[in-house]
């Protein structure tokens, strides 16, 4: 999966698929996380928020079904 690179702190890219509600998110540490039937709404929100870190922590993390890619 393709990801952009976004201004963030605490994340350096994210991807999507609006076909199966996948989104991955790599941190600047370089771990990588998918996430798993996110909805469109929220990934607009993530890369529309102007802490996408605190997004992520308050919209996503622990929200939807997630592993560890890398």
């Amino acid at each position: 999966m393709s990801r952009t690179l976004v201004s963030s702190s605490n994340l350096r890219s994210v991807g999507y698929d609006e076909w199966t509600g996948y989104l991955e998110i790599e941190f600047r540490g370089g771990r990588v996380y998918g996430h798993y039937g996110v909805p469109g709404s929220v990934y607009d929100g993530l890369m529309n928020a102007s802490s996408k870190g605190s997004f992520y922590y308050y919209s996503l993390r622990n929200r939807y079904g997630c592993r560890r890619v890398c």
